[in-house]
């Protein structure tokens, strides 16, 4: 294959329009990317929000089991103090 030894005006051009083409989809790939982060930071502050939700049904879950608990060993000891 013959190298290059001179650069013609048309060849110029086509690189430059090469160039040209290629800062335009780095500059669309790099916008895509930002979107998608942006979307994914979105969606992980929804899951931060869900968890937090979650995390405050367990715990009023968890003092409704409490206050059972309490409740069942009150009647529990009612009733075997009736039964002596």
């Amino acid at each position: 294959m013959e190298l290059m030894t001179r650069w013609t005006d048309d060849r110029m051009d086509d690189l430059r329009h090469q160039v040209g083409e290629l800062s335009r989809r780095m500059d669309k790939g790099f916008a895509e990317t930002r979107d998608e982060a942006k979307r994914t930071q979105e969606m992980i502050v929804g899951l931060h929000g869900a968890i937090n939700g979650l995390h405050a049904q367990f715990a009023r879950l968890s003092m409704t089991l409490v206050v059972a608990v309490i409740g069942l060993v009150a009647a529990q000891t009612g009733f075997i103090l009736t039964q002596l």
